[in-house]
């Protein structure tokens, strides 16, 4: 593991009714918990075998750092505050190095897209993996020799402005990285494309490789 690389995962404690409201309005809250759990536990087992990291778990509530998770690792609360006050703290309060959050709902998220953050931020002071909804399902900074005043301040979250609403908060001058954009699962039209990219994928024909059943990882 190279020392100073921190990796932080946030995650809601997998409780029905408390997670995905908005694809649980469409596929029901008990589907909506499964995919869920289904996806963090899958992110968080990849995630921690990697040794080019340091993992760490910010939950909420606060109380959930208590529960049983699927990996050992440093737990903490997130704390009070909207999305972009518990992202801010996170920055504040980690040791000394690059430091990278990313959600625990991204289906297509893989140790890859990780490494490619932290590649990012030996040239840019900060990264920010692109959501196709607006939003972004990972943020990255430097932190040297600080961190940013006012980050994640008047930010639209849960809106498609939000990654633009960042980017417009950061310093001028700061010099920023983007990455492959992935899909989000909020609703169930989201989750209706999921399972059906899933099924061209494990299909025969997407199996052989044949570039016609696979989209671009740019799009």
């Amino acid at each position: 593991m190279r020392p100073g690389r921190h990796l932080v995962v946030f995650l809601r404690a997998p409780q029905l009714g408390r997670v995905k409201s908005r694809l649980a309005a469409g596929i029901g809250a008990l589907a909506a918990l499964r995919f869920y759990r289904g996806t963090s536990t899958r992110l968080l087992r990849v995630m921690a075998r990697d040794r080019r990291w340091r993992l760490e778990l910010w939950l909420t509530p606060d109380r959930a750092a208590r529960a049983r998770w699927p990996v050992t690792a440093p737990r903490r609360g997130q704390g009070g505050g909207d999305l972009g006050r518990r992202m801010a703290r996170v920055f504040a309060q980690m040791p000394p190095g690059p430091a990278v959050i990313i959600g625990s709902d991204i289906p297509d998220l893989r140790p890859a897209h990780v490494a490619a953050a932290f590649r990012a931020l030996g040239r840019a002071e900060a990264v920010f993996g692109p959501a196709t909804d607006g939003g972004y399902w990972l943020v990255g900074l430097r932190r040297r020799p600080r961190v940013p005043r006012g980050l994640f301040e008047r930010v639209r979250w849960s809106s498609d402005q939000a990654l633009s609403d960042t980017l417009a908060g950061l310093p001028r001058g700061m010099s920023v990285a983007l990455l492959e954009m992935l899909a989000d699962v909020d609703d169930a039209a989201d989750y209706a494309r999921w399972r059906a990219a899933r099924r061209i994928a494990w299909s025969p024909a997407g199996a052989s490789g044949c570039p016609c059943n696979r989209e671009s990882p740019h799009r």
